[in-house]
């Protein structure tokens, strides 16, 4: 019943920038935690960044000063802008929302699907 697409991954130079995007859909009342994670090739998922639902953030020390996480609460999206990238960013990027539901529904963690992002040197 909950659905999270990524997008605005793809290639980009190095020293560019991109937006991903993470649009939510289905029972969802609001987001307590919102994630970005990455898994490059032959590396386990790693995460990038982390917003709670006070607006308290956590980077990856590899992103610190580059990427930053935000969200809209009113549509249920979460956002990683990314700048100066590098070379060693390039993965699959991944949306987790750990989220509050209607009704009675229990609290509840969703995964998307990921979006490429390849930084080229």
């Amino acid at each position: 019943q909950v659905q999270l697409v990524e997008s605005g991954g793809g290639l980009v130079q190095a020293g560019g920038s991109l937006r991903l995007s993470c649009a939510a859909s289905g029972n969802i009342y609001r987001i307590n935690v919102l994630g970005w994670y990455r898994q490059a090739p032959g590396k386990q998922r790693e995460m990038v960044a982390v917003i709670t639902s006070t607006e308290s953030t956590n980077y990856a020390d590899s992103v610190k000063g580059r990427f930053t996480i935000s969200r809209d609460d009113t549509y249920i999206t979460g956002y990683l802008q990314m700048n100066s990238l590098k070379p060693e960013d390039t993965a699959v990027y991944y949306c987790s929302m750990a989220v509050d539901r209607y009704g009675n529904d229990p609290p509840a963690t969703y995964w998307g699907q990921g979006t490429q992002v390849t930084v080229s040197s």
